[in-house]
């Protein structure tokens, strides 16, 4: 069902019952609550569903075709971030070829960018806003080397009270700004006893276990300019993208600490208990985090060619007996420690990348 179909019947969201999202204090401009223009419509609601204006609240009947109640509709339509990722090309003169997402602890990936524009996310239209620590909130556009990137010093976690499509929704405004390859980076505990602490994992495949539960960003109406009702994610990591890094680090000498494997995605922010993580360890994952497969799901549905990685940043705890705990302290140490190596990594990559021309010129 597309959006112009809602704009036909004279609907907004509230008349489609769908909840705003917002953050628990009646706010809807900033934090979690979504900032869509107006409303779906354009024009006001003219039927309140609790009359107060005599001091007590009323419940009116909700008269709502039956057919239209309930559904889940992402405000984040193709228009809206239209207005996201003109705002930002208005301001830049080069066109982002590659879009790299960088998770916990690792924004200095964005600082060695050369004629850099930064973009705080209160800036952006519509954007949300990051609240977790080591996630500075901006978009840094510039070249890393001779190729135009677009960097996300912070990303938006199902965790701090977003829903999935707008964990997300960052992805769709790069395909509109022209990018073509999205690399995603996340801090993620180890699972795989093989794994240390400051080990990178190139990303295989992934465990979605939010989606098992019906959580997809792609639930709901979908429009057909971004992509079609179904994707195929059995090839979400790209097998060119995942041979060219191994053969980088291989040459960068990185060989001891580089792995290929599994991740998950768990909600969190609780990190997961021991019988979870030994069901984890029986299902072959080898590192968990709270991240990531949105954003991936997001880039293959519109046809962006994915490359991910994880910084092992704390060893999974799978026996009782131990007084050790992750906590996200140790996340940030182990991202600080590592990132001169995975500077050296991206920048090398992206220069293979453009090199093997695997992105257009």
């Amino acid at each position: 069902m597309s959006s112009s179909k809602f704009t036909n019947a004279g609907l907004t969201v509230e008349d489609l019952g769908i909840e705003r999202y917002g953050n628990g204090h009646g706010s809807t401009e900033n934090g979690n609550g979504y900032r869509p223009p107006s409303k779906l419509n354009g024009s006001t609601n003219s039927k309140a569903h609790h009359d107060s204006s005599n001091g007590h609240h009323r419940h009116q009947q909700d008269d709502t075709p039956l057919a239209l109640r309930g559904n889940v509709v992402n405000p984040y339509t193709y228009e809206v971030l239209s207005e996201s990722a003109q705002y930002i090309m208005d301001r830049i003169s080069i066109r982002p070829k590659i879009a790299i997402i960088c998770g916990s602890g690792l924004g200095s990936l964005a600082t060695i960018l050369d004629e850099k524009i930064d973009f705080p996310y209160e800036q952006i239209p519509h954007f949300p806003q990051s609240t977790v620590p080591g996630h500075a909130g901006k978009l840094v556009v510039g070249k890393m080397g001779k190729v135009p990137v677009v960097c996300m010093q912070g990303r938006f976690h199902y965790y701090e009270g977003y829903p999935l499509w707008k964990c997300a929704m960052p992805v769709r405004v790069f395909k509109l700004l022209g990018v073509e390859m999205l690399i995603v980076t996340n801090a993620a505990g180890g699972l795989n006893p093989d794994y240390k602490v400051g080990d990178i994992m190139i990303l295989k495949d992934h465990v979605n276990f939010p989606g098992f539960a019906g959580e997809s960003f792609l639930r709901g109406p979908n429009d057909e300019r971004f992509g079609s009702r179904f994707v195929a994610l059995n090839s979400a990591y790209d097998l060119d993208l995942r041979k060219l890094a191994k053969s980088v680090s291989s040459e960068l000498g990185m060989n001891d600490f580089v792995h290929e494997g599994i991740y998950t995605m768990v909600g969190g922010p609780n990190f997961e208990t021991v019988a979870e993580l030994r069901l984890m360890k029986l299902l072959g994952i080898d590192a968990v985090g709270m991240s990531t497969v949105p954003e991936v799901i997001a880039a293959r549905h519109c046809g962006i060619k994915c490359f991910g990685f994880s910084l092992i940043t704390n060893e999974c705890v799978t026996c009782y007996d131990t007084d050790d705990e992750p906590d996200h302290a140790e996340v940030m140490e182990a991202a600080f420690r590592r990132q001169d190596d995975l500077v050296r990594f991206v920048t090398s990559f992206i220069d293979s990348v453009k090199s093997a021309e695997l992105i257009s010129k």
